[in-house]
């Protein structure tokens, strides 16, 4: 008697779990996912072969723009039980004797960079509407009368003595200003610091 064969099935694999996973999975990266806030002026940063990573935190970025004008970004640290961004502010509007809600502080502890005089910096807090706030984006005073970087890259250092510096210079920025920065820096004993740029990859090139 001849042997009977089953009938052969082709495997199935029910993807509706996997879906649904996919689908949580999307939501919750949706609902948890905060965008980095836009910075205060567009730099154009020159090449190098540098492949070191700027960090992402315990980081003080010091901008400057191709008009020269010094704009600044700090983070709150890796202690989350302390703003630093917050406190800091607090010891600038001491020492120019300011006034910040808490709404302003919480406010300013959740941006980024900015660069513009601390009397402007309550004004700009309120401001809801994107291109009145660019409109305050003049540069923080760093002259002689009225050094402001300097007490802000003091008090940021006092309050997180472990960040790191980075200056992220435009490629048609005056030098000169880029040094005026670096000696900012050494006059409150940061001699180690980064400059950010973009990576500029060999070319292979065929020998002859």
């Amino acid at each position: 008697m001849p042997k009977i064969k089953p009938p052969v099935r082709t495997p199935h694999i029910d993807m509706t779990p996997m879906v649904d996973l996919f689908a949580l999975l999307l939501t919750f990266f949706m609902l948890t996912t905060s965008f980095r806030p836009q910075e205060a002026v567009v730099v154009d940063t020159p090449n190098s072969i540098s492949e070191k990573v700027s960090p992402d935190k315990n980081v003080i970025t010091i901008l400057v723009s191709k008009a020269d004008k010094v704009f600044l970004n700090f983070d709150n640290g890796l202690d989350t039980a302390v703003s630093v961004r917050k406190e800091v502010l607090k010891k600038m509007a001491e020492q120019y004797h300011l006034k910040f809600t808490d709404k302003e502080l919480k406010t300013f502890s959740t941006g980024a960079s900015f660069g513009m005089p601390i009397e402007k910096l309550k004004a700009y807090l309120n401001t809801t509407d994107s291109k009145e706030k660019e409109l305050f984006q003049t540069g923080i005073p760093l002259d002689s009368t009225d050094n402001q970087l300097n007490l802000w890259v003091r008090f940021i250092r006092l309050q997180n003595p472990n960040a790191e510096v980075a200056i992220k210079g435009d490629s048609d920025a005056d030098f000169k200003s880029v040094k005026h920065v670096m000696d900012i820096l050494q006059d409150n004993k940061v001699n180690k610091f980064s400059l950010i740029t973009n990576l500029m990859k060999d070319e292979a090139k065929l020998e002859d």
